[in-house]
């Protein structure tokens, strides 16, 4: 039956699908600690070295909710369900039985749905980008002997073990596998699919292709179009994905070169956004290193060195040629703003995606070892004393592929766009005991209250936006003593919508989201 109400509700999640309505929302790393080149540190201001890391901007928080039967967790960001654990041998624990050849994956698939496991029969191998939402940066790189590490998985939700030492696992022996098959080949010409390592916190290509080529398997299902970007090119050197509602800069950036030391170290690419910032650069001037799992929304699995010579991105991206470590022709790594946090709190080294070959050094020459679209960490500050320097490239004696090793990585820009007008960071850092709180009500109908503290005296303009970035009201702009302030904004006169407030001072600026329903 058609009602009021109901017509209240239909329109209520129209507005919520206009303004929150990205189909691939990124969720953040959970990453909240600063580091600078060795550990952790106080937050940076504008303006001093490690400035716009990681925790400094936070955006979609990690969000599940547990099922009655304890079977299934759902994400409430990106709408995928998952079962709860990796238990493929169906006896409610992960031990070394629970890994699976890749051969074996669609049939535990066409098990868990003939069981309508947790109530659905749509279960599916994730793909790279859904198994990377789960990813919690705040786990920790463990150190070769078993520790106190932290899984990079929220286990408050989700069933994780470490590796079996005592049944032949390496504590880090706790890969997932995805569906996505590498479109080159891995070590020694080995097919291969990208997997998840949950506990040392990585994304590299595993070999597929024999029955001796084992990983644990983590199953999805719902919200078919996470992952799928949607881009636009803006022509003006930015790109728009519509499905994330991140922005992009069309070109990267590095330094003087094609070699892999031809980019810059991590404090360098912090540094370039805030120049880059300073010069409003193509009219923006609120530029960011991207986090982690904001830079792996953009890479292409479909596409690499070895089948598209090209990078593993759109080609709507303009991607510097280098040449790797082998003497290949090839494309960059890029570093992100995460740090890789190492047992004990340890912040050396940073977390980068490469869209080129992911080099090592195997079996006496320099192959891609991990594939093009992989994650991994290096040092920050580039210095290799204790690695081995080897025709053109460093390596970690210790890894057992050889990992090449680069603190000279390249930089690509990102800021946060909405409806391609309105450009809203609603969780942005703030300096401290300055807050804007979210409106109350929200929806609301006709009045809500805007409320905001204040550590000193200063000015504060205090504005109401529509959708496309017209200023509809003006609620403060005067000088305010410090304290909480809160003011009744009375909607009467304007139509049921989506609206912005954005507060400025001196020192601080932010902006939430609000909804008019009539």
């Amino acid at each position: 039956m058609f009602n009021l109400r109901n017509c209240k509700f239909l329109l209520l999640a129209l507005l919520v699908t206009a303004a929150f309505g990205q189909t691939y929302k990124v969720v953040d790393t959970g990453q909240t600690l600063f580091f600078n080149n060795n550990g952790a540190i106080s937050a940076p201001l504008k303006g001093e070295a490690f400035f716009g890391q990681d925790a400094g901007h936070t955006g979609y928080q990690p969000d599940y909710t547990l099922s009655g039967d304890g079977l299934t967790v759902y994400d409430n960001i990106t709408g995928l369900t998952w079962i709860r654990s990796g238990d493929t041998d169906n006896d409610g624990d992960i031990d070394v039985d629970d890994k699976i050849a890749y051969s074996q994956i669609q049939s535990y698939i066409n098990l868990r749905n003939s069981q309508n496991f947790g109530g659905y029969n749509d279960w599916r191998l994730p793909t790279m980008k859904e198994l990377y939402s789960l990813m919690n940066f705040n786990g920790t790189d463990p150190s070769p002997e078993a520790g106190d590490d932290i899984p990079f998985i929220n286990t408050d939700y989700f069933i994780f073990e470490y590796g079996d030492v005592d049944g032949g696992d390496r504590e880090i022996d706790a890969q997932y596998w995805s569906d996505n098959i590498y479109t080159g080949k891995v070590l020694s010409n080995f097919t291969g699919a990208f997997g998840l390592n949950l506990a040392d916190g990585r994304i590299k290509c595993y070999p597929n292709q024999t029955p001796n080529d084992v990983k644990r398997v983590m199953l999805v299902r719902g919200n078919t179009d996470y992952g799928i970007n949607n881009f636009t090119d803006n022509n003006d050197e930015t790109i728009t994905d519509n499905a994330t509602g991140l922005m992009w800069t069309k070109n990267d950036f590095g330094n003087s070169g094609n070699g892999p030391r031809s980019g810059v170290i991590w404090q360098e690419a912090l540094a370039l956004v805030q120049q880059k910032n300073d010069e409003n650069y193509l009219g923006y001037n609120d530029w960011r290193l991207p986090n982690a799992k904001e830079m792996q929304s953009i890479v292409d699995y479909s596409r690499g060195p070895d089948i598209s010579n090209s990078a593993s991105i759109d080609p709507l991206f303009n991607t510097t040629q280098i040449t790797n470590e082998g003497g290949e022709t090839d494309y960059p790594w890029f570093w992100t703003s995460t740090t890789h946090i190492k047992t004990g709190g340890l912040g050396f080294a940073a977390v980068y995606i490469t869209f080129g070959r992911a080099t090592g050094y195997w079996q006496n020459e320099w192959k891609d070892v991990h594939g093009a679209g992989c994650q991994r960490s290096d040092l920050k500050n580039g210095d290799f004393t204790n690695y081995t320097f080897v025709n053109n490239g460093y390596y970690f004696g210790n890894a057992p592929q050889g990992d090449a090793s680069r603190s000279y990585n390249y930089v690509r820009l990102v800021r946060n766009v909405e409806n391609g007008t309105t450009s809203v960071d609603e969780n942005s850092i703030t300096p401290e005991n300055y807050k804007l709180d979210q409106n109350y009500p929200n929806p609301f109908n006709p009045s809500t209250k805007i409320s905001f503290s204040l550590p000193e005296e200063t000015r504060v303009s205090l504005k109401i936006f529509n959708l496309i970035g017209e200023v509809v009201k003006v609620l403060v702009d005067e000088e305010l003593p410090a304290g909480q302030h809160t003011y009744q904004f009375d909607a009467s006169d304007m139509m049921s919508g989506v609206y912005f407030y954005t507060i400025v001072t001196s020192e601080f600026t932010q902006t939430r989201k609000m909804i008019l329903l009539k």
